[in-house]
């Protein structure tokens, strides 16, 4: 069965099939050549995988996302961050990576901030004057702080997956990890701009100017403030925080901006229900894939071969981000998760690592996959978006993937980046 599954796998990705379909058709030729375990067992995996509570969560925050994206709220965003550093060097793509970090609080997925803020800040940036394949790096860059300040799409779907970690101590354990990629973008930013004589031709803005703009953005700036809010006061729950987004990016969008018409809800509806059906089309193929995997006992053996090789749960880890990091050449990240984690986090118990360090650390890895050659998701969507060579921006990326590998390892060798706001908040011990 595992041969089959392999072979299968391998060939149906290599000839271009959807990778939904190649988990599910491997997993179902699989079971098939096996013969010995029922096919009721295939829909049963299929309907077992989005059976879930928290997985709510994933359709309501997609929905709250594009309800602000359409309430027109970027722009509001764009010009407060510009008030405070756009007239520093290097300046628009400061204000690239700061944009990004408050949408980051609104949408939890990089996709959806390549293709809106990250979009807008690129042509922003090339009519300035900077290179265009710098532009598009950064914007593909910036937009990877999405899933992981809160809220988050894939940390859902990691809790879904392995129930030693909540969706809330995730949240919560993504915020100073967050902070740190995007400071660690900015400082990549700034070292190529003096390189490249990128300056900025914005003059300072005054006070009362950055007080206007900040004014005109506490709508967008309230949401992350609401849902975070609620989940450690208690108040409700993640998936709850979910609704409560969707709800107040409604009154938004209708009594605040005033752009939200019946249509425009209706096509945003229409639009959030195309992403979420690909979304959990992947969570629940992913699911009889991984669940064959655990059949094999391939957790098992995986944790045998790392134990072999040392003892120290560091060096395990970073055993783990390579392997993690390679797969993230190849594999998209909502599979990725569902894939590996079961294969993956019982290592946690072997090597004595805190659940929430590991899955902060796993996260983080993929999401940087979301930038890295061939299959890298925003790659694909700023490369659509820009016009330009998908070789030449992959190139373009490289220090930013340095940048974010160096927050990767920092979360590794220091537990407490990702453990710390967690703790102080009652959700680790």
């Amino acid at each position: 069965m595992g041969l089959t599954l392999l072979i299968v796998f391998v060939g149906a990705m290599a000839i271009g099939v959807p990778l939904a379909f190649v988990m599910g058709g491997a997993g179902l030729l699989a079971l098939v050549v096996e013969g010995k375990l029922s096919l009721l067992s295939v829909p049963q995996r299929f309907f077992g995988g989005i059976n879930s509570f928290p997985l709510m969560a994933v359709p309501f925050f997609v929905l709250a996302a594009d309800l602000m994206s359409a309430s027109a709220i970027t722009t509001a965003i764009l010009r407060f961050t510009n008030s405070l550093v756009g007239h520093l060097r290097g300046g628009l793509g400061h204000v690239n990576v700061l944009t990004n970090m408050i949408f980051a609080g609104i949408s939890g997925s990089a996709l959806a901030d390549a293709a809106g803020p990250g979009a807008i800040m690129m042509r922003m940036m090339q009519r300035a004057g900077y290179d265009p394949h710098y532009s598009a790096a950064l914007s593909g860059a910036t937009a990877t702080i999405g899933p992981i300040i809160p809220p988050s799409i894939i940390m859902v779907i990691y809790a879904i997956t392995d129930n030693r970690v909540t969706v809330g101590g995730l949240f919560m354990a993504g915020i100073l990890p967050g902070l740190l990629l995007g400071l660690s973008l900015v400082i990549t930013n700034h070292i190529i701009s003096v390189r490249n004589g990128y300056k900025s031709g914005k003059k300072k803005s005054t006070w009362a100017e950055r007080g206007r703009y900040f004014w005109k953005a506490i709508p967008a700036i309230l949401m992350p403030v609401i849902i975070i809010g609620g989940i450690i006061s208690g108040l409700f729950t993640a998936t709850e925080a979910s609704a409560v987004a969707v709800v107040y990016a409604l009154l938004v969008g209708t009594l605040v901006t005033r752009v939200l018409t019946p249509r425009l809800i209706a096509k945003v509806l229409l639009q959030s229900s195309l992403v979420t059906s690909g979304a959990l089309l992947i969570v629940a193929m992913a699911s009889l894939f991984a669940w064959i995997l655990t059949i094999l006992q391939l957790p098992q053996e995986v944790a045998m071969a790392i134990g072999q090789m040392t003892t120290s749960p560091i060096l395990a880890m970073l055993i783990v981000a390579v392997f993690v990091f390679i797969c993230g050449f190849f594999i998209d990240t909502l599979p990725a998760v569902i894939i590996l984690v079961p294969v993956l986090a019982p290592l946690t118990t072997q090597f004595g690592i805190d659940p929430l360090h590991f899955a902060m650390a796993v996260v983080l890895n993929l999401t940087i996959g979301l930038i890295t050659p061939p299959v890298g998701g925003v790659l694909f969507v700023i490369t659509s978006v820009s016009r330009l060579k998908f070789e030449a921006i992959s190139i373009a990326m490289i220090p930013f993937i340095v940048a974010e590998f160096s927050v990767l390892l920092l979360v590794i060798f220091v537990p407490e980046v990702s453990l710390i706001v967690p703790r102080w908040l009652g959700f680790s011990h």
